[in-house]
C-alpha cells in the first residue's frame, strides 16, 4: 500500500491532517500586524513541509519512532528563511539534512505544528502541552472547568509573562491537577514563537525560560528535552500513534475495549522498531479492525 502514492497521499491528506491539526494551518489566523513574517506562502509552505515529512516516513517505510527524531525535512526557499537555514534557493521543497539545526529534528520542530497549537497573538505553554499529551502520549486531560481568562498583568500591575499567568491560574487548586501535567511539555517548546521562528525572547520582551518539570520530578528543557522525554516513553508514543491511526481505521473514536488490541499492536511491532507496515498490518489483524461494522 505505501508504494501506491495515491494510497500515501490520502493517508497524508485525511489521516496526518486530522492527527496533526494540518487542517487547522488553512483556517488559522496569526496576528499579522505582531507576525510580519506571516503570509500566505508561508502558510502552505509549513504544511507542505509535514506533508512531503510523513510522505517520505510511509514510502521508505520508518520507524514510528523517526517522527521524533528524523534528522531532516523538506524545505524550500521561503520557510529556510523562516527558519534560519542557509542555501535554499527557489520554491521547489527539497529534503534537506537539519545537520547542526536540532531544535527543528523531527515534527516538534515544524512550523505547522506549532502554529496551530498557538493563539493568533501568542504562544500557549497550555495548548502546546495539551497537543502532546494527547497526540505524543495517548494521555488527554480532562475537560478543564470554567475559569476566568488568564490576567494580562502580574500583583504588581506590570506585564505579566505567560509562565507567571499561568502560575497564578495553576494558584487555584481546581485547576492545577491538570496544568501541572500540561504546562512542563508546552513550556520547553517555548522558544518557538507563535508561527514557529526560533526566539530569545518572549512577547513581552523577557528572556525565554524553556526550563520545567514535571509532577514526578521529571527535568525538561526546550525542544531537545522534551524529545528525549518522549523517547524515553517510547511505548506510550507509539501506542498513542497507534491510537490515532486506529481511530481513522474504524472511522470511530477509541473505546476501553480496544486498548488490548492497542497494547497486543505494540508487542508484535516491536521486532520491527515499530515500521508503518508493521504497525498497520498488525492493526488490519486485530479484532477491532476485524469486527469493525460498516452503515453500508
Amino acid at each position: 500500500m505505501f508504494a501506491d502514492s495515491r494510497a500515501r497521499q490520502s493517508l497524508v491528506a485525511n489521516f496526518a491532517g486530522q492527527w496533526l491539526m494540518l487542517r487547522n494551518v488553512d483556517s488559522h489566523a496569526p496576528n499579522t500586524d505582531l507576525f510580519h513574517e506571516f503570509d500566505e506562502n508561508l502558510r502552505q509552505a509549513m504544511k507542505r513541509e509535514t506533508e512531503l515529512f510523513i510522505d517520505d516516513q510511509l514510502a521508505n517505510d520508518r520507524p514510528l519512532i523517526e517522527l521524533l527524531t528524523a534528522n531532516y525535512t523538506f524545505l524550500n526557499e521561503r520557510l529556510a528563511r523562516h527558519y534560519g537555514i542557509p542555501n535554499v534557493t527557489g520554491e521547489r521543497f527539497r529534503k534537506t539534512e537539519l545537520d547542526g539545526v536540532r531544535p527543528r529534528v523531527g515534527l516538534l520542530g515544524q512550523a505547522s505544528v506549532l502554529t496551530v497549537t498557538s493563539y493568533p497573538d501568542r504562544t500557549s505553554p497550555v495548548l502546546r502541552g495539551k497537543w502532546v499529551l494527547e497526540n505524543m502520549l495517548g494521555a488527554p486531560p480532562p475537560a478543564p472547568p470554567p475559569v476566568p481568562p488568564l490576567k494580562d498583568k502580574g500583583p504588581n500591575g506590570r506585564p505579566a509573562t505567560v509562565r507567571e499567568r499561568l502560575e497564578i491560574h495553576r494558584a487555584n487548586p481546581s485547576c492545577s491537577s491538570c496544568h501541572s501535567q500540561m504546562d512542563p511539555l508546552g513550556f520547553a517548546l517555548e522558544n518557538f514563537d507563535a508561527i514557529g521562528m526560533w526566539r530569545t525572547k518572549g512577547e513581552d520582551g523577557a528572556p525565554i525560560d524553556a526550563s520545567s518539570a514535571l509532577v514526578d520530578g521529571t527535568k525538561l528543557n526546550g525542544p531537545a528535552g522534551l524529545r528525549n522525554l518522549l523517547l524515553g516513553r517510547q511505548d506510550e508514543f507509539v501506542g498513542a500513534v497507534t491510537e490515532k491511526l486506529l481511530a481513522y481505521a474504524l472511522g470511530r473514536s477509541i473505546q476501553y475495549n480496544d486498548y488490548p488490541a492497542i497494547r497486543s499492536i505494540i508487542r508484535e511491532t516491536a521486532a520491527t522498531n515499530h515500521s508503518w507496515s508493521s504497525v498497520v498490518a498488525a492493526m488490519v489483524r486485530s479484532v477491532p479492525f476485524q469486527m469493525r461494522r460498516s452503515d453500508q
